[in-house]
């Protein structure tokens, strides 16, 4: 028995930069990988093999989306998803970006939308998706049902086989308070097991579990059996009922295929880059899973030949989006605007988001804004014309957040930084960007809680008071305490701007170009100073 898996497709329809390390050679490389025509050639040729394969989603299959999905409320990337034989999907994290009804609507179709400037413009006739979105863990708190089906059932070479779903339990961290409203996120580990005594009932004795958590590994992204996993999926992997032998994971991005306690555990990146080949051999008197092996696949251009409805129809998408998403913007001071935050913490993307956060919001009081680094999602990539347009902009922050301003004092301010590390190790990915004027010190070294050097935090070269007031400016998502900044949900005097993420950072590189003085730079500009 046969199943492909793909997870965290996030709209990416067309081919994209995949840099990563084989176990066959140990050689880090950099391709073009992915896109829907390359992913439907691959499945095209796996089902010539075996007819009867299975294709599972893992979550994140829309949102933070490239333009040209998220310029047609990701309708697209659902239809090609439909188009690609999808059966089911756990759903992840970004299906609740824009809250419950969205996400039934994209189940079930039509045009009732929170988005109705994108929803039913690519076509007026949007059916939803033909593949089931499951959560076993998730609650209507209106009706105390669960939101969507815990499992469906497939069959194949006479065998039924459970497809359990369930997203991560702290959706609620990493999504706007307005996505998740009325609903409840319970465990994950307790859910899943829930689900196997009614499976049972209907004779299914083989279970997969479509998990949206994940882990990370410094192993290869094809290396079997992987022994070095960690994060958050290997203690909801502990936990399941010993019945369940193969976990698919998703949510953090990663390669892998690993062994947890025995299971096999594995991921395949991201953007549809790669895709993971899972074989299963079943008893079928026992009718009980006896092993379970996998293999990442890197989806390179040329490998299979496109199904050619799969190709014109990326080709349809690609024509109609062309137009709005070449549409020039502004000019910026070089070609590319990088996100790396390696040394300090900071980047020069996020120094420039941070600006354009704090610009987009200085009417309604702002001295500070903030930006959370795991809500820019790509580099601004200009090209040697120094030109942005509509599609890179709206590359770097796809999520349509309004800004949000509010009151925090000095000292909830402190309080907010040391929240950059939630954990015993000073990591410098989770580091908030911030806007010119706005500077601080911090040291690895020092304990939890006390890494940000006293006094070093000011505001135009004033140093902070802990008592005094300071209006500050950040996305819907982190005002709303999103990515654990709880600091920020207890602001007081919450104003929100109704101006988009993305129309301030537009307007910031417009003004900016309009001024002589282009937006941008190669290197971060130093705010953020990591001493040790």
């Amino acid at each position: 028995m046969n199943l492909v898996a793909l997870n965290d497709f996030h709209g990416n329809l067309e081919r994209s930069k995949f840099t990563y390390t084989s176990a066959v050679d140990a050689e880090r490389k950099t391709v073009q990988a992915g896109g829907i025509d390359t992913l439907s050639g691959a499945l095209k040729a796996w089902r010539r093999e075996d007819a009867q394969l299975i294709f599972v989603g893992n979550g994140d299959l829309v949102g933070a989306s490239p333009a040209m999905s998220a310029l047609w409320a990701d309708e697209p990337s659902i239809v090609a998803m439909n188009m690609l034989g999808m059966k089911a999907s756990s759903v992840g994290n970004h299906e609740f970006d824009q809250g419950k009804a969205e996400l039934l609507r994209q189940q079930r179709g039509g045009c009732a939308s929170s988005r109705a400037d994108k929803a039913c413009k690519f076509t007026p006739d949007f059916k939803g998706a033909s593949y089931t979105y499951m959560a076993a863990n998730v609650i209507d708190t209106q009706t105390g049902k669960s939101l969507l089906p815990a499992y469906r059932i497939e069959e194949a070479h006479g065998v039924k086989v459970g497809l359990i779903g369930a997203v991560l339990k702290d959706t609620p961290s990493v999504v706007t308070a307005a996505g998740i409203a009325g609903l409840q996120f319970g465990d994950e580990a307790d859910a899943i097991n829930a689900t196997l005594p009614q499976l049972r009932a209907q004779g299914v004795g083989v279970f997969v579990v479509l998990l949206h958590q994940g882990g990370e590994t410094t192993e290869a992204v094809d290396q079997p059996d992987c022994s070095h996993l960690k994060g958050e999926v290997v203690d909801v992997v502990k936990r399941l009922d010993p019945a369940i032998q193969l976990v698919i994971s998703g949510h953090s991005h990663q390669g892998y295929l690993c062994r947890v306690d025995g299971r096999l555990v594995t991921q395949a990146q991201m953007g549809g880059h790669m895709l993971t080949r899972i074989k299963l051999k079943v008893d079928p008197v026992k009718n009980a899973l006896i092993d379970a092996s996998a293999h990442n696949v890197v989806m390179l251009p040329g490998m299979y030949e496109p199904d050619p409805a799969v190709a014109a129809y990326l080709e349809s998408v690609k024509q109609r989006s062309a137009a709005e998403l070449s549409r020039p913007v502004a000019a910026i001071a070089v070609p590319s605007v990088g996100r790396s935050t390696k040394g300090s913490g900071a980047s020069a993307l996020g120094d420039l988001v941070a600006d354009s956060t704090l610009f987009g919001a200085r009417a309604a009081g702002a001295q500070i804004g903030l930006m959370n680094n795991g809500g820019i999602r790509k580099d601004l990539e200009a090209g040697a014309d120094l030109m942005t347009n509509v599609g890179q902009n709206q590359a770097v922050v796809p999520f349509g957040n309004t800004l949000i301003v509010v009151s925090l004092s000095g000292a909830q301010i402190r309080t907010l930084l040391e929240q950059q590390w939630p954990g015993a190790e000073a990591e410098e990915n989770n580091l908030l960007q911030v806007s010119e004027g706005f500077t601080y010190r911090w040291d690895s070294t020092q304990p939890q809680g006390q890494r940000v050097l006293p006094g070093s935090i000011m505001l135009n070269g004033i140093a902070l008071e802990d008592n005094q007031q300071y209006r500050v400016a950040a996305n819907s998502f982190l005002a709303g305490g999103g990515d654990r900044f709880t600091v920020l949900a207890a602001g007081t005097r919450r104003l929100d701007t109704g101006v988009r993420d993305i129309d301030a950072f537009s307007d910031y590189l417009i003004a900016r170009a309009r001024a002589g003085k282009p937006a941008g730079s190669a290197t971060a500009a130093g705010r953020i100073v990591r001493v040790k």
